[in-house]
């Protein structure tokens, strides 16, 4: 496991992909100190003030994955957060929004974003961005229901330490999905909303359905109050606020 610390990036995930990433050990980490435009999911700008989070991308070789389960590496990586953030007794509940943004009492901690490389219709290459709030105690407005480690314990932590045993939680997870082990059962136990009708916009219209569980794709399983059922990939879906 190697760390490459970085001062100052637009962002780790586009730096990773300007390298020649057949030539980058499996489970690099590349760590910066400031991303000047960090990248959330659905191309959301990912706030972090410079210095006080962690926010680094981790390249993996998982060429042991079919290209059509690349979610299954998304719950692992999901699962390691979670098993991370349980570490520090937060006494709140740890959820996963769905497909893996983590919530700590209800409010988000921690966002991940996965690109991959195929070769044939394998894996050859992930590059997994994660951001988390650590020391970062006021947000912009435009930020959704944010928290961090800092909000929920009135304490300033050490980043490198913890990206450490942020790293150990991932590979141990990583290397419990190269053995064949099943995420699926933790992962839907700590899924946000699994079972309680919400409000919804799809496709553009607005429903109140209830999740019921995540296909072999990733993709969100939800029966509507009309008894329609759903299989929604993540642009297709969203909460409504």
């Amino acid at each position: 496991m190697t760390i490459v610390k970085l001062a100052s990036v637009s962002s780790t995930n586009k730096y990773c992909e300007a390298l020649d990433l057949a030539q980058v050990e499996d489970f690099t980490c590349y760590w910066a100190l400031e991303q000047t435009s960090g990248i959330g999911q659905r191309g959301n700008h990912w706030e972090a003030q410079p210095g006080k989070n962690l926010t680094f991308s981790l390249v993996l070789h998982p060429t042991f994955l079919p290209a059509d389960r690349q979610f299954h590496l998304t719950q692992a990586l999901s699962l390691a957060l979670v098993d991370f953030l349980s570490f520090f007794n937060f006494q709140f509940s740890i959820h996963i929004k769905w497909p893996n943004d983590i919530y700590v009492d209800g409010k988000k901690i921690c966002g991940t974003l996965v690109s991959t490389r195929l070769q044939g219709s394998q894996i050859a290459v992930a590059i997994c961005g994660i951001g988390i709030n650590v020391n970062q105690l006021e947000f912009p407005d435009w930020v959704p229901n944010p928290t961090s480690f800092g909000l929920l314990t009135g304490k300033e932590f050490e980043l490198e330490p913890l990206l450490t045993q942020l790293l150990d939680c991932i590979k141990k997870r990583y290397m419990e999905l190269k053995s064949g082990q099943d995420h699926e059962p933790e992962y839907l136990d700590r899924l946000m909303n699994l079972g309680f009708p919400i409000h919804y916009i799809y496709k553009g219209e607005g429903i109140v359905a209830t999740i019921t569980g995540i296909d072999p794709y990733g993709h969100l399983l939800l029966t509507t109050s009309d008894g329609r059922h759903l299989s929604c990939g993540m642009k297709e879906i969203s909460l409504l606020t």
